[in-house]
């Protein structure tokens, strides 16, 4: 596949997210309709569930019908700022830098208030099987993924807002998430401070954060810190290299993207802390993830027993994982074959991409988070990397 293949995909991406204004739906902002917020109904947790897996899992979009209008979603908005400080490294184009900075400023004003350190959650009510989020309720994973963004954009601006923001982020993770201890001291951190859940990628993606602090702070107990959370995961690890999603009875598949979120954390602590008593750990989970969830035809498996449902963040999510991982060259051949067959199957006439393809069904409604900023983060990556090349 040609870089001009690629970067004519992401062209017509780029101009379909640009005339939305990066405003868009999302798989499960069901809540935001009258029904759940104006009537009785939306007191039932059993209702709210129902309701959201309703509008997740429809191939119809509902959401007009119902009162879900488009909207920011601050992690969404991350993946985009990133994206954008992407194609500036490659050319330095004042439109870039401009989207640069009114990206990062729509960010900063969309965080969460009243929490130790800046943070931020979604612009919906989250109903999971585990717990319940109202709106706007700080995560780790959208905090970080925020975080890792404003810094690339700080090194580009020199803007010391953006930096600041990103310092008193660890903060919030330190201070305001939740601990789970293993035996020997080790921990996790929480997916939210509301929560006491064990999910692999949100604790690591929590020592991503710190690990990307402690370059600029260079306080020793954020790399700690850290460390205490890769050891947690690692020894969670199965011995053909594989996690599941978490700890819980009803958290125990093993997916796609989150195995390469898990990758991609534990080698920025490795990078930064030059610590390698994880490396074993990460060879195993890199032999695992490149040969179980990508077949010959460039299909990216969701689960790594089942092909289905295809799930547009996960050939996104391989791009960035090697890319970040330092192997993306020798995996160039697999990458152009995952991102060919996505182009191919995926990709809308409008420039979008769809959500998920499943075995009879393909769900074609765009949404802004889940599906567009993640292709756009990726196509950043392959540009970015193959650049050079042209």
């Amino acid at each position: 596949m040609s870089h001009h293949q690629v970067r004519e995909s992401f062209n017509k991406l780029k101009a379909y997210c640009e005339k939305e204004d990066f405003k868009g739906w999302d798989p499960y902002d069901g809540l935001n309709s009258w029904i759940i917020q104006k009537t009785v109904l939306g007191k039932s947790r059993f209702f709210r569930l129902a309701w959201i897996q309703l509008f997740k899992r429809n191939p119809i979009n509902l959401r007009r019908l119902f009162g879900v209008k488009k909207a920011y979603n601050p992690k969404g908005l991350g993946l985009f700022l990133i994206g954008y400080c992407n194609l500036y490294k490659i050319e330095k184009r004042e439109e870039y830098l401009k989207q640069i900075n009114l990206l990062a400023i729509q960010i900063i004003e969309l965080k969460t208030e009243g929490y130790s350190g800046a943070c931020w959650g979604y612009n919906f009510d989250w109903q999971a099987r585990a717990f319940f989020q109202p709106k706007y309720t700080p995560t780790v994973v959208a905090t970080t993924f925020i975080a890792d963004a404003l810094l690339e954009a700080y090194e580009i601006t020199k803007n010391k807002l953006y930096l600041d923001t990103v310092i008193s982020a660890s903060k919030f993770v330190l201070n305001d998430l939740n601990k789970s201890y293993d035996n020997e001291g080790n921990y996790t951190f929480s997916y939210s401070p509301l929560d006491h859940t064990q999910v692999y990628n949100a604790g690591l993606l929590g020592a991503k954060l710190l690990s990307l602090v402690y370059q600029y702070t260079k306080d020793e107990t954020l790399l700690q810190s850290a460390k205490k959370v890769v050891s947690y995961v690692c020894n969670k690890q199965k011995e053909d290299g594989s996690w599941s999603y978490g700890t819980l009875p009803f958290h125990q598949w093993i997916d796609n993207f989150h195995t390469g979120y898990n990758l991609e954390c534990i080698h920025i602590y490795k990078q930064v802390s030059n610590d390698s008593s994880y490396d074993r750990h990460l060879k195993k989970g890199m032999d695992y993830y490149l040969k179980t969830f990508f077949t010959s035809e460039g299909i990216s498996k969701y689960y790594n027993n089942q092909t289905f449902p295809i799930d547009i963040h996960a050939p996104a999510q391989l791009v960035v994982t090697l890319s970040k991982f330092g192997n993306f060259n020798e995996n160039k051949d697999l990458i152009d074959k995952v991102l060919i067959w996505t182009i191919n199957n995926m990709q809308s006439p409008q420039g979008y991409f769809y959500y998920q393809k499943k075995k009879l069904v393909t769900s074609r409604i765009s949404y802004i988070r889940w599906a567009q900023s993640w292709m756009f983060y990726a196509f950043s990556f392959y540009l970015l990397e193959t650049s050079e090349n042209e």
